[in-house]
């Protein structure tokens, strides 16, 4: 009996196990599976450098686990998918869904085109535990607040079971059209990636193995470790799930098998925070532009180049803030209450618009992803849904002080500061001049002076925030 060929399109789902689409396509027939690099539909939302370093390495893992069949393609998709149904006579194609409303929208002109044409498109759910619109209040509006939305809006109903990898894959490639990886050219001319690589294990069975890491060593400190940013108790799964090597099904009940104490919920509420910021997202199209507090479109920002500069290159002078965008820089990752400390920093000491910071977190984060991205930039901010008050001032010597005692984190990510003792650690400008003598660091050349005093920007955004009431009145 000849078997059917259809295409499974790979996109924010590059796995094999729980892949909803890869699975039904796998009942259907011969799977001809397909990546396409669609940086022209992707616009403004192409991704950043160090996205594209992970998805290099994410695809040449797919690849071997597709024994080298996986079809790669760049451009526009719909002229792809229709040349490949064309020559192989495709009558099904099969996809996960994506969120994002550039997707969305292109996505539905696809989904037509092809059906025009005769051409079956099979979508499901591979990347979120709920789809939005099934998590609106009952008066059909989406929630604009995180704990009723996770409470009412998602667990009144429990996510569902993942699915095996198919035990009988069936595959072909189109070997003469086909880029090879390295032609997708997803990796910088000028090889600073290179200096992220040590810290990841890219693809499905990397994600899986930090997924089993994190449940053995970090899942039972988290309600509290997750503070802590010298101490591996967070899960650093987000590219994971950004690029789908796992999914959040996986992810969840894999944690709701170690129990149900404190640590699992509250760690199950961060995935509910991922499901919020998809929520804002797809009801929200503008959000990573758009304050959803329109009274900050008449927020008083600066503009000061050099101050941003120093904030990306992690040579403010604050040693937190610091710290936190040297480990952005050298990793690709930022500890997740060290994201809070240095945003709040961008926007409320510098008064530095937050699109700079979203812009900056785009291009650097391996776990870059729009949802998440401009919901977080948005709630440190103070304009988002469910955002922390503008008055909430991060101050980043006593955060350091709570959550880095014993400065372990600065000292990885500051060496230069490594002999200054813990008393002046987080505000070396306050040192006396014998003690930064015997530590060997000299303020302004060792290691930048503050470019802002924190007390005096903290009054100035206070003083901004009020003038935004006055202009209400």
């Amino acid at each position: 009996m000849n078997h059917p060929t259809v295409i499974h399109w790979f996109r924010q789902d590059l796995r094999l196990s729980d892949n909803p689409a890869f699975y039904h396509a796998s009942q259907q027939g011969i799977i001809l599976p397909i990546y396409i690099l669609d940086d022209e539909n992707a616009a403004k939302h192409k991704m950043g450098g160090a996205s594209r370093f992970w998805l290099h390495y994410s695809l040449v893992s797919l690849n071997q686990s597709l024994d080298q069949k996986l079809s790669l393609c760049r451009g526009d998709p719909l002229a792809t998918l229709l040349n490949l149904s064309d020559r192989y006579d495709i009558k099904d194609i099969f996809w996960n869904r994506c969120y994002e409303p550039w997707r969305i929208k292109r996505d539905k002109h696809i989904k037509e085109q092809l059906e025009n044409k005769g051409i079956n498109v099979h979508s499901y759910n591979g990347s979120l535990l709920w789809e939005p619109w099934n998590t609106k209040k009952s008066d059909g509006t989406p929630y604009k607040v995180f704990t009723p939305f996770y409470r009412k809006g998602c667990l009144k109903s429990s996510p569902r079971k993942p699915l095996p990898k198919p035990e009988s894959i069936q595959l072909c490639r189109d070997a003469h059209h086909s880029l090879t990886i390295d032609e997708l050219s997803l990796l910088p001319a000028i090889r600073w990636d290179s200096k992220l690589e040590p810290y990841w294990h890219i693809g499905e069975t990397g994600a899986h193995q930090r997924l089993s890491e994190f449940l053995e060593e970090g899942i039972e400190n988290y309600n509290e470790g997750r503070n802590l940013p010298a101490k591996p108790y967070v899960s650093r799964l987000s590219p994971y799930l950004h690029f789908g090597e796992l999914s959040p099904n996986q992810v969840w009940h894999a944690a709701q098998m170690c129990g149900d104490d404190i640590n699992v919920v509250h760690f199950c509420r961060e995935l509910g925070w991922r499901e919020f910021s998809y929520s804002l997202l797809y009801f929200n199209p503008d959000l990573p532009k758009k304050n959803l507090h329109a009274k900050f479109d008449r927020f008083p920002w600066n503009e000061d180049k050099e101050k941003l500069k120093a904030w990306q290159r992690g040579k403010t002078g604050i040693p937190m803030v610091d710290a936190g965008m040297r480990e952005l820089w050298q990793t690709g990752y930022i500890h997740n209450r060290v994201r809070m400390i240095v945003g709040s920093f961008l926007v409320k000491n510098l008064l530095l618009h937050w699109h700079h910071g979203e812009r900056w977190f785009w291009d650097c984060l391996v776990d870059a992803d729009l949802a998440n991205n401009s919901a977080s930039w948005q709630w440190v901010a103070g304009c988002g849904a469910d955002a922390a008050p503008y008055f909430r001032i991060f101050n980043p010597i006593t955060q350091g002080q709570k959550f880095d005692p014993e400065g372990e984190y600065i000292r990885r990510f500051l060496p230069e500061l490594n002999t200054l003792p813990n008393k002046y650690l987080f505000n070396p400008w306050e040192a006396p001049d014998n003690m930064l003598k015997n530590a060997n660091v000299v303020l302004g050349q060792d290691y930048p002076k503050p470019i802002v005093d924190l007390k005096l920007s903290r009054q100035k955004a206070l003083d901004a925030f009020g003038s935004l009431k006055q202009k209400e009145k």
